[in-house]
């Protein structure tokens, strides 16, 4: 299996939710399944999600990170192959915080609350 960090904002977080899956876009996969690999390739989305939230307006400021496992590098994705999203708690999260670590099952649960 190849696991992915996908960088997105909670708008596309609720698009996505409402389709069949994430988007696969921009994805950074971790060079292996160690935990410093996961971790900086967790990070280097978060980066990614962080220029996505620029300038949008409050309350969509978290940088969500939505991780995936696939068969292959350039299988598309879908609810099942999400293993976790990664939201900042607040908008005004430091670079570097830690993201908020969601099971799949509470993703409804996480954009009603939003």
């Amino acid at each position: 299996m190849t696991r992915r960090y996908l960088p997105s904002t909670l708008m596309k977080l609720t698009e996505d939710w409402e389709r069949e899956g994430p988007s696969l876009v921009d994805p950074v996969p971790a060079e292996d399944d160690g935990e410093e690999s996961e971790y900086a390739a967790l990070m280097t989305a978060a980066d990614v999600s962080a220029e996505l939230v620029a300038g949008l307006p409050d309350g969509q400021r978290r940088r969500v990170v939505v991780v995936v496992e696939t068969a292959t590098t350039d299988a598309p994705a879908t609810w099942r192959d999400v293993v976790a999203v990664h939201v900042d708690d607040r908008d005004d999260a430091h670079p570097d915080d830690d993201l908020a670590w969601w099971a799949t099952q509470e993703v409804g649960d996480l954009l009603a609350a939003r």
